[in-house]
């Protein structure tokens, strides 16, 4: 394996959680998954985002260094590839598109303080699903403080995620996740693996699903 930690990114309800479990299950990676349910402060930024938007981001930032810091000091003789279901920066594009901008540059620094203990994964994995696919993923796993959330919201998290990958020429495995059925489609799985399977210089390669 060519890579030693991997990470899948994308938006809300691209479908990086299922990814992750096929692709650590493959690999017998360890695993590390976003623990959104802890968060108490999710259900409450959906009913009122302008309140709780910036505890929100706190917390996610906490937990999410608290998990990753953990995989640096701690090693697994038998699992050599760890594979997580979000980028630590998800941090600051998130908060980038929920804060004002007074708050947003308070949250930089001390995102930029955190963001130098940790690792960079070796290679992302970036699932670039449309709207229309997001909504539908987001209604079929039936969270119930996620069904109003509005497609100009889910809109500018993309563009966030883009333009950030583009701008910072990160080495980047872009999927075109439309038509994506990981779970039901052994082709589909098979294009992650063939790609994972090659090295790569910076900047995105992008594939396409049969």
């Amino acid at each position: 394996m060519k890579h030693h930690f991997i990470t899948v990114e994308g938006n809300i309800g691209a479908g990086k959680t299922t990814l992750t479990h096929l692709l650590a299950k493959h690999f017998n990676a360890r695993i590390i998954l976003e623990e959104f349910t802890d968060n108490p402060f999710l259900p409450k930024f959906y009913e009122n985002p302008q309140q709780y938007a910036f505890p929100l981001e706190l917390f996610f930032m906490a937990e999410r260094y608290k998990q990753l810091k953990e995989m640096i000091h701690t090693k697994d003789l038998f699992q050599s590839i760890t594979i997580s279901d979000y980028l630590f920066t998800k941090c600051l594009l998130f908060a980038k598109v929920n804060l004002p901008d007074e708050e947003f540059r308070l949250f930089q620094k001390l995102f930029d303080i955190i963001n130098q203990q940790l690792l960079f994964p070796d290679i992302l994995i970036y699932l670039h699903t449309p709207i229309n696919k997001l909504q539908s993923n987001i209604r079929k796993r039936n969270r119930s403080y996620e069904q109003n959330i509005p497609d100009e919201y889910l809109f500018n998290l993309q563009q966030t995620y883009t333009s950030y990958i583009k701008q910072h020429n990160i080495k980047t495995i872009f999927i075109d996740a439309g038509n994506a059925d990981f779970l039901g489609n052994e082709k589909h799985f098979k294009v992650v693996l063939d790609a994972l399977d090659k090295d790569y210089e910076d900047g995105q390669h992008y594939f396409t699903l049969p």
